[in-house]
């Protein structure tokens, strides 16, 4: 059989292309996103010589704004909060889904400024370090200038806050700071002056203003934080305008592909890496059945830019899960351990409260090697601060489980594991006192309406806490001496922001996991102590 010929053309072109190919997948390694998972909302980021700093919006829980680092921008770390004092992030009785909104972070001459909006005190505010690991300023209060307020240090030295003014068809608004005083700059054009109203798109937010060589860059999410949200953008000669619009907008947006494993893609954060190319973080979810009990994750994607000067993210404004990575040395911070046996001198930094807490109601000393609650009136039904130790849940396949030692002394006492989405939505496996006997229950609250789908009588001794998760389901479980009970299943869909505003009950936030204690409207209940809190992921 004669071998046909050799079309020497076309295999000059099939080798141009393969070592085209093989230089780009040996200088930018693949990764997966979201490069942040769990609730982790609204990133912002900055550059530091080689090292990368994001923050996220945190709501509810406290500490606020945490802080991850990273020199490859794919594997990030947890390495502070920005707010960890209840002087910067007061919380009282302020509603879930309330409090911090969109921080912002910049970092300009030696200074770290943080700029955001906490919705249950005073309005927008800043903070600053000179060590992103340290300790944060007080706030400077600028007033109630409504939501997503953003920085922009000029190459003439001003400062300009941008800001939305809130509405579904609102606009977004100019002023000069005067940081050093934290004060507005009365100078023409005078402050407050509208730039663009975006593209027609409802809730304009999360702006950003960037110089870039000769323009001034606007960008802005619209849409609404769901299955329509989008980026767009505008520029213009001068910060103060006129802006005109991309005639191809939007930027970014996945609301036509309704298929796509990442939706709801917008508020985004661009920015420069040393080689001089551009990229974004945007918040998205992993949606099934367009619910995402995880909460809306960090994600991050390639920006070029075409010929005539406009940013486009990803290929043709689509965000894939798997891409090519900048090329920067990869530095994979050491995974965490599993356990948290509670034997060191403080809470690790992936623990939260829910707003602020009684301190005195927490103690890693009382008991050496456990955790001790003091379970109060407060409980996950209340707009108070419950006593509760909760951290995001990351992976949807995991398992988490604790050893609880409990005695409850009265009717109502009772302690164990949660899963939390806010006050109309929560999940208890817990150990209580019931009719003057010790007792194990499921209890699940699904729009202010309980159920209980398992009870039983406890005999005494610790009991071990359990949940399997996969995509779709929670299955819950306790261990007592050698017996092994199955508690009952929880849908996913069940924890999930949608289920809330298909309630109508606001819900930005994402499933929080971890332990607490109550006594059900009594003062004070017996001590709960747990012996460790293991968190096995199985796969991302």
């Amino acid at each position: 059989m004669k071998r046909a010929p050799l079309n020497r053309p076309l295999v000059c072109v099939l080798i141009l292309l393969a070592t085209s190919w093989l230089a780009t997948t040996l200088s930018a390694e693949s990764f997966t996103n979201p490069i942040i998972s769990g609730f982790s909302p609204d990133p912002s980021i900055t550059r530091v010589g080689d090292d990368f700093y994001l923050i996220t919006s945190t709501f509810e829980y406290f500490p606020g704004v945490p802080i991850y680092h990273s020199r490859d921008l794919v594997h990030w770390e947890l390495i502070n909060y920005v707010l960890r004092r209840p002087s910067q992030l007061p919380l009282r009785n302020c509603e879930s889904s309330s409090g911090i909104y969109a921080p912002v972070l910049r970092y300009h001459d030696g200074t770290f400024y943080m700029i955001t909006t906490n919705f249950a005190a005073d309005g927008v505010f800043y903070v600053t370090a000179t060590d992103p690991r340290g300790e944060w300023s007080e706030p400077v209060w600028l007033g109630n200038v409504n939501v997503d307020p953003s920085l922009l240090f000029d190459d003439d030295g001003k400062v300009y806050l941008i800001h939305p003014d809130g509405g579904e068809q609102g606009q977004i608004f100019l002023r000069e700071m005067d940081l050093a005083n934290g004060t507005y700059k009365a100078e023409p054009p005078h402050p407050g002056k509208f730039l663009w109203m975006g593209t027609g798109g409802a809730w304009p937010e999360g702006p950003h203003l960037y110089k870039i060589e000769d323009y001034y860059y606007l960008m802005m999410a619209e849409g609404g934080t769901g299955q329509g949200h989008r980026e767009t953008i505008a520029r213009s000669k001068s910060p103060w305008g006129p802006y005109w619009p991309w005639e191809e907008n939007p930027i970014m947006t996945h609301r036509d592909v309704p298929d796509h494993p990442i939706m709801a893609t917008g508020h985004a954060d661009m920015f420069q890496i040393q080689d001089g190319s551009w990229w974004a973080v945007f918040l998205g979810v992993r949606q099934k059945d367009q619910k995402s009990h995880l909460g809306r994750e960090s994600f991050l994607t390639s920006v070029t830019w075409t010929d005539d000067g406009w940013p486009v993210f990803g290929k043709d404004r689509r965000v894939p899960m798997v891409m090519a990575g900048p090329d920067l040395p990869r530095s994979a911070p050491e995974a965490p351990p599993v356990r948290d046996s509670f034997n060191a001198p403080k809470l690790g930094l992936e623990w939260n409260y829910v707003r602020n807490p009684v301190m005195e109601r927490y103690s890693l000393s009382a008991r050496p090697g456990w955790l001790r609650l003091q379970g109060v009136a407060a409980t996950f039904n209340d707009l108070a601060s419950p006593t509760a130790l909760l951290r995001r849940q990351r992976h949807f396949d995991v398992s988490f489980s604790t050893l609880l030692d409990f005695e409850p002394t009265r009717n109502g006492d009772e302690a164990g594991l949660s899963l939390r989405l806010n006050e109309e939505f929560h999940v208890e496996l817990g150990v209580a006192q019931q009719d003057g006997k010790r007792r194990i229950f499921l209890r699940q609250t699904f729009g202010g309406d309980e159920s209980v789908h398992h009870l039983a009588d406890l005999g005494s001794g610790p009991v071990e806490l359990r949940a399997r998760a996969d995509r779709d389901s929670y299955w819950l479980s306790y261990k007592a001496g050698e017996n092994v009970v199955q508690a009952g299943r929880i849908a996913t869909d069940d924890l999930s922001p949608e289920a809330s505003w298909g309630k109508g009950i606001r819900c930005f936030t994402g499933v929080m996991i971890g332990v607490y204690a109550t006594g059900n409207g009594a003062t004070a209940s017996a001590p709960a102590d747990f012996d460790y809190f293991d968190y096995a992921p199985h796969r991302l």
